[in-house]
């Protein structure tokens, strides 16, 4: 493994952390993945409280440990965009006396504009959402680079005229190690309280937003009486009115991230309903789900969008149309009663894994940011990482 020459990185994350949310899974393994090659890697998070009563490293399954600082904020977000404003200023505040030399990392535009502000040089960010706010028009314009994590959001970024030779393109991924040797699928779903001969469709994610899981609901209503439709994630105190309003669902409730390989290998089918009525979910997320599913081995269907087909496309997963019910149960089913072809497209998943490792994607940012002036793709084009020739 190709180690980096002791760069510091400070990653800035204004989060509660640990979080069952997925960006805590992804920034965790990043600076992981950072610090196993070589990088001199601090997390800087607030004081928030989590309600998680494990410790961060046995949380996220993490190999290799990393210094964490707290800055102390007021828990205002519920407020509002006010409360939260108000908390992304003092945070940024308290996180300046973190970040001195080396690299800031940070996906928050509002807090790195702050940090640039108080003296910030070396600012680098990674975009998830397509922001174009006065904060990210600042950070795109004046940081030392912009780590995109889809195609469609470098196209967005340099179509606003950021330079292409500052940006990579770094799909998130997963810790193959992390899904090894799943549970046998019938001890989990005698622990999920599953039927242990049920045809069992399942989605593991947030519930509201771009996550398409209303399409996913619907779906359920028209499949036939012995495919089972299982849902895990969202807040625990919303599972009761989900149930009730959605009784052809089983709704599991949020489980953490050490139970992900074995709660997929108790899945026959694996679903990822994005909308395609979000510029996020059309074009610029790269979900984490996607990934985890392609380590399980279990069919995936999925929203055909182009976020989804920069990683995966008919060979690989069955791709229905984002926002109807009809077709995604059609995919469903077809993933179920075609055994052979759900296990072919499975097994083409798991082959394009090793583009797609947290190992893999730090390794590459950092040779990027240890490149002079950041700007390794010298020739204007994107330097992508992730995508198999």
């Amino acid at each position: 493994m190709k180690t980096s020459n002791g760069v510091k990185i400070t990653y800035i994350a204004n989060i509660r952390f640990p979080t069952e949310r997925a960006h805590g899974i992804q920034i965790a393994k990043t600076c992981e993945a950072f610090a196993a090659h070589g990088a001199e890697v601090e997390l800087v998070v607030t004081d928030r409280a989590t309600g998680i009563a494990e410790d961060t490293q046995t949380y996220y399954r993490l190999r290799r440990v990393f210094p964490i600082h707290r800055v102390r904020v007021p828990d205002i977000v519920h407020w509002g965009r006010a409360g939260f404003l108000i908390e992304s200023i003092i945070f940024a505040l308290g996180a300046r006396r973190y970040a001195g030399k080396g690299v800031v990392y940070c996906r928050d535009e509002w807090v790195l504009a702050l940090l640039i502000i108080l003296g910030v040089r070396t600012a680098v960010w990674e975009s998830h959402t397509g922001a174009w706010n006065s904060a990210a028009r600042f950070v795109a314009r004046r940081a030392r680079a912009l780590i995109p994590i889809t195609r469609g959001l470098f196209d967005f970024y340099a179509g606003h005229g950021i330079p292409k030779a500052k940006m990579l393109v770094a799909p998130d991924g997963i810790s193959p190690e992390d899904f090894a040797g799943p549970a046998p699928k019938e001890d989990v779903r005698k622990r999920l309280g599953l039927p242990a001969h049920a045809k069992i469709a399942m989605y593991i994610g947030g519930q509201g937003g771009w996550k398409g899981a209303d399409t996913l609901y619907a779906a359920a209503e028209k499949l036939p009486k012995d495919v089972i439709v299982a849902v895990i994630g969202g807040k625990k105190e919303d599972v009761p009115m989900l149930a009730e309003g959605h009784p052809r669902v089983r709704f599991l409730g949020p489980r953490p991230y050490g139970e992900l390989a074995d709660n997929q290998a108790a899945a026959d089918v694996l679903v990822l309903p994005n909308t395609g009525a979000s510029e996020i979910s059309l074009r610029f997320t790269s979900p984490l789900k996607l990934f985890t599913y392609m380590a399980s081995g279990v069919p995936i269907v999925t929203s055909d969008l182009p976020s989804i087909r920069e990683v995966v496309d008919e060979k690989s997963a069955f791709l229905v149309p984002a926002d109807n019910p009809d077709a995604l149960a059609e995919g469903i089913m077809q993933a179920l009663e075609n055994t052979e072809d759900a296990t072919r497209r499975a097994g083409a998943a798991r082959v394009l894994l090793p583009g797609y490792t947290w190992a893999k994607r730090a390794e590459r940012i950092l040779a990027f940011l240890e490149a002079p002036s950041f700007a390794k793709a010298s020739d204007g084009q994107a330097d992508v990482i992730g995508y198999l020739s």
